[in-house]
């Protein structure tokens, strides 16, 4: 069995595709919004190469025209599993652009259902994280910094719940106006895997991880980041949420 999906995102920010384009197509870029750490070798027959704990894909660049189109995917795996994903980038009047994200390919197996929604809801924060970025930090890159905190057996929601309380929320809505260590933010994306915070010195997310750990994937805009030290520091803040 599997399941083939196409899944498609859209949203107008208010920056220049070129500006866009330095977001989805530069190392950078990609770190400010995606997960882990990312590599680009620009042009049609080079490769987009990520980071992520012990996940290192390298998808092929299958389209490039700047500040335009980008398209690139992996090869299929032994088991037919695939992914791509295309950024389609439209100026419109303003200095504003309309960002289409295609993502599309192949889950194996009669267990892709739970993998699907796992994958679905990250897409949604990673991609509201773009475009967040793009409007609130334009011109600027972050710091990508990975976390892991406990491993969560069961009961997710009282996990959830005990972090709009550390948040000072009494539930976790998008827009409300949170305080997240010692900062003011605000909820932008939120979903029953995902949350994302927005602060003036950032993106801070936090992920349901699809093996069981709460997962923060964070992108630090504040000069000299010290990732290793900040990676230690919401280990242990997310260990105190338990």
């Amino acid at each position: 069995m599997g399941k083939e999906f196409r899944e498609i995102d859209v949203a107008e920010v208010p920056v220049e595709p070129e500006q866009v384009w330095a977001a989805i197509a530069i190392g950078p870029g990609i770190d400010s919004w995606f997960m882990g750490h990312n590599e680009v070798e620009g042009g049609v027959g080079g490769a987009v190469r990520g980071a992520f704990a012990a996940y290192e894909p390298t998808h092929a660049i299958t389209a490039w025209d700047p500040p335009n189109r980008l398209a690139y995917g992996g090869e299929p795996g032994p088991d037919g599993r695939r992914i791509a994903y295309e950024f389609l980038v439209e100026g419109r009047d303003g200095g504003s652009s309309v960002i289409r994200c295609v993502t599309s390919g192949f889950l194996p197996g009669d267990d892709w259902a739970d993998e699907f929604e796992a994958m679905q809801a990250g897409g949604a924060l990673f991609f509201r994280n773009l475009v967040e970025f793009v409007r609130h930090f334009p011109g600027r890159t972050a710091k990508p910094v990975t976390a892991f905190g406990p491993t969560v057996i069961a009961d997710w929601p009282a996990l959830w719940a005990a972090l709009a309380k550390e948040l000072g929320v009494e539930e976790l809505t998008v827009g409300a106006k949170v305080r997240l260590a010692g900062a003011d933010g605000v909820l932008y994306a939120v979903n029953d895997q995902t949350v994302g915070i927005r602060t003036d010195e950032g993106l801070f997310c936090f992920m349901q991880g699809f093996r069981g750990p709460l997962v923060a994937t964070h992108h630090i805009v504040a000069p000299d980041v010290d990732a290793a030290a900040e990676e230690a520091k919401w280990a242990e803040w997310m260990a105190a949420l338990s």
